[in-house]
This record gives structure tokens, C-alpha cells and sequence, in this order.
């Protein structure tokens, strides 16, 4: 979050009107409807649905005669509650992806829908006769996610000056980028020209990177998708990085590849449910942008910033993928990021950046939040679609033939000045991050507590700021200690500072993505846990920094003239920050750690084909050469050019296979064909 950023196949289409089966006697579920609760923010006149499982064929035959939202469910007495409330939309909320159905069956998602109804209808009663329904098992409002703090807020902007200025020799560092020198959270060297003599730099308070670049750079088949506002997929320092769906024309109302998103070409605005990515609205901060430039921005280009994981000489950095959850003043629902978090997932991403979420349950409302959820079961009873969306991205991303299986949800910890994490930050799956500042103490902002993983750079105006320093005013050439990234100006590429947790969540996103290349480097295979566990354990501890003899003192906010200094009790945040991630250490335990990648199963149709690089699953594997045995030509024929296999489908039926590499290592794989086969050629 920036500081005070957010509160926060089948060919079944959509709903359906008539189609009742009068034959038909319903037999539902149990349902599991807790008492219904109305969170602040709820929007009038929409619910969340999720149905038993013993609706599903019901609703599925009701949706063939369909071919958008319908009004009404096809079933009986559900329908009668939709007529009381004067109901006039009634939809799934995950569209139809042959590619990705099963799974998302198999995950129960399928059995959510979203229902719009007469905005005057008492939200607490609708939801009370809806619970009563046996056929329904879940239930929750749709609230708008908002923006917690003031628009008019704006970035640091560097000028023209500013830049030229800043222009010198990158300290030794390994890339031309010009900016790079400033970009402390990366390589802290300790001299940085701050003001306040109570708040120091201590060289090493960065994410290591300076060791990491040694090992790797990058890899563009790893995707982290920036749930956030729109990325800049066209600024000069991002664009060669960005994901690109090239089945897909932007803007176009053609879904070419079938993921139900039409036009997705660089990823989807899902506040407008469109495919334009957007930037330009004079309340759009570049929030996005400035996270995505932190893990990817391009390296060696000569051009402004570095990325964490931005490649090497303009080009094999990881891939920036935009789902864009605020546009201007409006935010996506709650169904619309649950749906952003899936699609992530279903389209390649391993790596969900997330920095938004609600306040935390200790958040001060003195200062004028609004606490969030305390424990993670109420979090879950209020959200329950938000929970089983992360919960499909953290076991279904990535592949077990790949190099992760699973997926990493980070999360920035919140800017509260909080005790506890906020959600879904705090929820144990995912990934809680806190902000320290350039001498390793909390930032003074960041939210805190036994639920943070890690800690990462996010920049602390308010200690290395003056009371007389207003937000945006500070000396370009030493930021006070803020974060230095990609922006936006006026619609065109620009460079600035910003701080927040919202910053130090990308560093670890940059980290995480940049160990994920080095483990494609060297043929390693892991489970997002096994992952997890690996950073945590070469991440470096930051407890012995915070004593009863070392003061942090600052002015909160640093807007008032003359403004109260306040000490900082760091005893208060020993085991409540996590540790600092450390991509040098992390590579160096990448070589020796997971297990071994091996050739996928392959499933192709009758007279198509499937094309496997094998270089993919062995080390230094594009210098190997490599042969097939087995097999069964009656169901499918093999043939190897360079690293490339292929295979082409003849009749259904499976055969075992093995491809025997020039360095002796064998691995055996199945392949199976089909009459019909959809997805990548992967099992």
C-alpha cells in the first residue's frame, strides 16, 4: 500500500431466465450461511451468491439457453426471493474458460454469482432471506474497494532538471540506468545526503541486490501480475517487460483466445470490466506503475530506473502483467478483484503483487481510519469469495512441471501505524510485508505484528523529513529516504518518489520473481511453500537494530510547522517485522534447494500437435542435445529438432515415453491422446 493507499469448458455461458424443469424437485445442500452481517462499504442493491454443489446442473442447464446475464437462476424458490427483491441481474461471476473449467469446478468457484436487485431493498434483509434458502451456501455483500487517502496527494515528480541533475556514475553498480545510484532499497551504500542528523543511512539496509545481479537478472517466463491501478504497459522503461497476450487485439470485442476477456492483449481494466488499461485521469496517482517499475523496470537501457528482476542490456527481465483494480476515484467491487485474482492465475502469473487491502483491526481512528477485520475467521466470514479466489491462485498457479507450483500472494502490510497486519495481508496463505527505513527501523507508518513475513525498503518522510516539508517538496537529489520508480506524468513516461508499504511489497514481489529466474536458470522445481520457507530462511534479521539505546524519533506526517516530535518505541516491533528479504542470499541457496524439473506429460487431440522445449527441464539444457525412445507411433509420433519435441496426436490412446539427454540424464513422461484436447499440451 502507499502510505494511506487502500482501505481497501463448457460452452455454459451465463444466467437464464425460463428453462424449468417441472419434473424437477430441487434437493439442496446444506447450507453453511453464517448471520448475515453488512460491512461498511457494502454497495446497495448487489449480493455475492455461492450455491451448493447440488445446484450445478441446474444452473448449468438454464445457462444454454442463454448468452449474457440472465434475471432469474432456474431455480424455484430462489427465483421467488429474486422476484421480492425486484432482481434484474443475475450472473456467474467467473466467465467460462474451457481452458481453466475444470479446475475452476473443482475449486467450487463456478457456484458463485453475483446478483444486482431494487438498490432500495434493505441489503440486511435480502441477505437474511437469501440465507434462509437451503440452496445456498454463502453469502456476502459487493463492495466498491476504495482508496484510503486523499487523491490530491500527489507522487514526488522529478523535473527535467531534477533529472539531469541526478544523471551520474552508477557507483559501481552492474547497469548504465542513470537513476539507478538513488534507488537505495536495492544497494544501500550509505551516503545518502538526508537531512535529519537523528535519522542515518546504514549501508546494507537494501534487499541485496547487488549480490543477485552477479547470478541473474531475469527471465520473461515468469509473470507477476500488479493488482492495482493501471500500469503504464507503454512507458519507455517498462514496455519491453510487460505480458503481452498476443492471441489478443486491444480493445477489440473479439475474445480470440477464449479466457472470456475480450481484447486482454496487455491484461484487463477490471473497474470498467474493459481491456484498456488506463492511466490518464487527473485522480490516478501512477501507483501502479511505480510498483511495477520497482520489480521490472528494464535494465541496462540507459534509461531512468532499475527493476529488481528488469533483465540485463533492455531485454530478458520477468513480465509485468496489469490488473487494474482502481481507475480515477472508482474501484473495482469485490467481485471484480476476485476476478482479477483468478485471472492472473488461468493466464501464466505466478506472482499476485498486491498492494491494497483493509485497514488493520488496530488501525487508529483518531487519525481517521476505519479498523478492519481482527481474526482471520472473521475476515473469511465477511469476504468468503475474496478468500477461496486466493486460496485458487495459491494452489493453482504456476504447474507441477514448472518451476513453481502454486502461487505467492504478497501483500503490503498496511500504513496504520498499526500492531497487527490488515487483510488479506494477515491470512496465513499469503505473504504479510512491512516497511523499514534506510538505517533497517520501521518505517514509522507501517503496520506491524506476529502475521508479517517479511520487511523490505519502503521510505519514511516522516523521519527523514522536516516539519517545515510538506509532501512533494523535498530536494529532488535527496529524497528523504522515499522510493524512487517509474510514474506517469500528464498522460507521458516520467520518474518519481513515493512511499508506503505500498513500496516495500514490490521490493519482495522483485526479489521473489527474481529467485523464481534463477530456479528456471538452473532447473529447479518448487512448491509455493517450499518457496516461502526458502526466502524466510535467507532473509537477514532486522530485531537487533531495535534496542532500548537506539531512538527513532519523527513528525507525523511532517505537514504542521513546528510540529510535536515523537519517539518511537522500537522494543514494541522486535519479532513483528518479519525479516529482510535478501535476493543474494536467496540465489545462492537456489541451486542446491527443491528438486529437479522434469518433461511434462503431454496431452494432444487426434491430428493436432504439442510442442515441448526441452531445454526447458534440464541444466545448461540448451547446449544438450537430445533423443526420444518408447513411444507408440499407432497413437502418437515424436520428433526432436534442436530442443524442440513434438508431438503429434494419431489415434486416442496413452504411451509411455523418454527423452535421454547428451549429458545421460533421462526423463520419462506419458503422453495421452484425444479426440478433443484444449489447454496448452500439458497435463
Amino acid at each position: 500500500m502507499m502510505k494511506n493507499l487502500y482501505s481497501y469448458a463448457i460452452a455454459f455461458a451465463l444466467l437464464a431466465t425460463a428453462c424449468q424443469d417441472a419434473d424437477f424437485v430441487a434437493q439442496p445442500g446444506v447450507s453453511d450461511v453464517p448471520q448475515t452481517e453488512v460491512p461498511a462499504g457494502a454497495k446497495n442493491g448487489e449480493l455475492l451468491i455461492k450455491f451448493v454443489p447440488e445446484m450445478s446442473d441446474i444452473l448449468d442447464r438454464v445457462q444454454l439457453h442463454t448468452a449474457g446475464a440472465a434475471t432469474r437462476s432456474g431455480i424455484p424458490s430462489m427465483d421467488e426471493v429474486l422476484d421480492i427483491l425486484g432482481a434484474y441481474h443475475f450472473e456467474r461471476v467467473f466467465p467460462v474458460d474451457p481452458k481453466n473449467e475444470s479446475r475452476t469446478r473443482e475449486a467450487g468457484l463456478h457456484l458463485w454469482y453475483e446478483v444486482h436487485f431494487d438498490e432500495g431493498t434493505d441489503l440486511k434483509e435480502a441477505m437474511a432471506r437469501l440465507s434462509k434458502l437451503g440452496e445456498v451456501s454463502k453469502i456476502q455483500c459487493n463492495p466498491t474497494i476504495h482508496r484510503a487517502y486523499d487523491p490530491s496527494k500527489k507522487p514526488l515528480m522529478l523535473t527535467k532538471n531534477d533529472l539531469i541533475r541526478m544523471t551520474r556514475a552508477s557507483n559501481g553498480l552492474q547497469f548504465n540506468d542513470p537513476y539507478l545510484a538513488n534507488q537505495w532499497g536495492y544497494v544501500n551504500t550509505g551516503s545518502y545526503g538526508f537531512e535529519k542528523e537523528w535519522a542515518p543511512s546504514i549501508a546494507g539496509s537494501d534487499v541485496n541486490c547487488k549480490e543477485a545481479w552477479k547470478l541473474c537478472t531475469g527471465d520473461p517466463s515468469i509473470i507477476v501480475a500488479v493488482l492495482d491501478e493501471g500500469v503504464m504497459w507503454n512507458h519507455e522503461d517498462l514496455e519491453a517487460n510487460m505480458w503481452v497476450n498476443e492471441e489478443e487485439t486491444l480493445g477489440s470485442d473479439t475474445d480470440s483466445d477464449g479466457n472470456g476477456y475480450a481484447g486482454d492483449r496487455y491484461g484487463y481494466n477490471f473497474v470498467r470490466n474493459s481491456s484498456i488499461i488506463s492511466w490518464s485521469s487527473a485522480d490516478d496517482s501512477g501507483h501502479g506503475t511505480h510498483v511495477a517499475g520497482t520489480i521490472a523496470a528494464v535494465n541496462g537501457n540507459n534509461l531512468g530506473v532499475s527493476g529488481i528482476a528488469g533483465g540485463t542490456d533492455g531485454k530478458g527481465g520477468v513480465k509485468i502483467m496489469t490488473c487494474q483494480l482502481f481507475d480515477g476515484l472508482n474501484g473495482a467491487t469485490l467481485a471484480g478483484e476476485a476476478k482479477a485474482i483468478k485471472y492472473a492465475a488461468d493466464n501464466g502469473a505466478v506472482i499476485l503483487q498486491c498492494s491494497w487491502g483493509y485497514n488493520s483491526a488496530y488501525a487508529n481512528e483518531v487519525m481517521g481510519f476505519t479498523p478492519g477485520p481482527k481474526t482471520e475467521k472473521e475476515w473469511e466470514r465477511l469476504y468468503p469469495l475474496e478468500k477461496e479466489a486466493l486460496d485458487y491462485f495459491i494452489h493453482n498457479a504456476g504447474s507441477p512441471n514448472g518451476v513453481i507450483e502454486g502461487g505467492l500472494a504478497i501483500f503490503a502490510s498496511g500504513n496504520e501505524y498499526a500492531r497487527m497486519s490488515s487483510f488479506p495481508a494477515a491470512y496465513s496463505e499469503c505473504v504479510s510485508v512491512a516497511s523499514i527505513a534506510a538505517d533497517y527501523t520501521p518505517a514509522v507508518y507501517t503496520n506491524y505484528g506476529s502475521e508479517v513475513a517479511f520487511c523490505a525498503p519502503g521510505g519514511d518522510g516522516e523521519y527523514y523529513g522536516t516539519s517545515e516539508d510538506t509532501f512533494g517538496t523535498f530536494d529532488a537529489e535527496t529524497p528523504q529516504g522515499m522510493i524512487l520508480s517509474t510514474l506517469i506524468k500528464n498522460g507521458s513516461a516520467a520518474y518519481g518518489y513515493f512511499e508506503g508499504t505500498s513500496m516495500a511489497c514490490p521490493h519482495v514481489s522483485g526479489v521473489a520473481a527474481l529467485g523464481l529466474s534463477y530456479a528456471v536458470k538452473q532447473r529447479r522445481h518448487f512448491t509455493a511453500r517450499q518457496f516461502i520457507d526458502l526466502m524466510k530462511s535467507t532473509a537477514r534479521e532486522v530485531d537487533s537494530y531495535y534496542t532500548e539505546w537506539v531512538e527513532k524519533k519523527y513528525i507525523y506526517n511532517h505537514t504542521t510547522p513546528g510540529g510535536a516530535v515523537t519517539l518511537m518505541n522500537l522494543l514494541d516491533y522486535r519479532g513483528k517485522m518479519g525479516k529482510l528479504v535478501d535476493a543474494g542470499a536467496l540465489l545462492k541457496a537456489i541451486e542446491g534447494s527443491g528438486s529437479d524439473m522434469k518433461v511434462p506429460n503431454v496431452l494432444v487431440a487426434v491430428e493436432k500437435r504439442a510442442t515441448l522445449d526441452l531445454a526447458r527441464y534440464f541444466k545448461n539444457g540448451e547446449n544438450l542435445t537430445y533423443t526420444c525412445e518408447g513411444g507408440n507411433e499407432a497413437v502418437a509420433r515424436m520428433e526432436i529438432k534442436g530442443t524442440l519435441l513434438t508431438v503429434t496426436g494419431v489415434a486416442s490412446g496413452s504411451a509411455h515415453a523418454m527423452v535421454v539427454a547428451s549429458n545421460g540424464e533421462k526423463h520419462a513422461f506419458v503422453i495421452t491422446v484425444s479426440k478433443n484436447a484444449n489447454g496448452s499440451g500439458w497435463l
